[in-house]
């Protein structure tokens, strides 16, 4: 997710992804493989998996494959070895960005991330130069029709900080009342289409909509690169912005 235009954002990361479908894969698989070794294989004690999961089978993700990615994680099958990180960058117009990277070799990864970046007007950043301008959150849109009041009275008793109403209905959270306020709309009986913890910025940056497609460009070939899981970006998208670059 980059930046405050919310679900308009995903469903452009979503537009994107979809057309890469062995990208999509690859990257379920490390995030399966990470959660399971960071917190065990039992979804029903590891959130983090228990997410994992649950967009592996939202993209179709086989069975076996969701599995297999779990025991690498576990160390019940041999694989490589994963690392996790966290680079600052700055896109152009002095926007700042979050890549995050699962790797088996940190040295190709940051050397791709540091090439696209150069070739497309943007730098790396000194660590803590970006991170500060965002707070870890969880996310969760809610699709379908929704009765506003209904959600807005189980996401706030289950503890939701934010709840927005728009194309989608969106609810935003403190890390630690994450899961119970997923797990209370579930059982509201409503359609949770995206749950993940994010990174939001805290104050969002607006650009003319030539320089925000300018760094929605390199966010995409950032989002392109094979070691890259997710990027956070401090722009404000308009959807007219994510009109025009999809049309393009």
């Amino acid at each position: 997710m980059s930046g405050h235009s919310k679900w308009s954002t995903i469903k452009h990361k979503k537009a994107a992804t979809d057309k890469k479908r062995g990208k999509i894969f690859t990257q379920l698989t490390k995030e399966l493989t990470i959660a399971a070794r960071e917190g065990g294989g039992d979804p029903s004690f590891n959130t983090r998996l228990s997410l994992a999961i649950d967009k592996a089978k939202a993209n179709n993700m086989p069975k076996d494959n969701i599995e297999r990615a779990i025991k690498r994680g576990t160390g019940e099958l041999e694989g490589a070895e994963l690392f996790e990180l966290m680079y600052e960058a700055y896109a152009p117009n002095g926007i700042g960005i979050l890549v995050e990277v699962v790797t088996d070799n940190k040295n190709r990864a940051v050397a791709d991330l540091r090439h696209a970046l150069s070739k497309n007007g943007g730098n790396m950043a000194e660590a803590g130069a970006v991170a500060w301008q965002f707070t870890r959150k969880g996310y969760i849109a809610v699709g379908g029709t929704v009765d506003q009041d209904e959600l807005f009275l189980v996401a706030a008793d289950a503890g939701a900080e934010d709840i927005q109403f728009g194309e989608m209905a969106e609810v935003y959270t403190e890390l630690e009342n994450f899961q119970a306020v997923r797990e209370a709309i579930k059982e509201a009986g409503m359609e949770v289409e995206e749950a993940s913890m994010v990174y939001e910025p805290n104050n969002a940056i607006e650009l003319t909509e030539s320089d925000a497609l300018q760094v929605m460009r390199v966010i995409e070939v950032i989002e392109d690169l094979d070691d890259v899981q997710n990027v956070y970006s401090t722009l404000e998208i308009s959807d007219e912005a994510i009109a025009a670059m999809e049309a393009a």
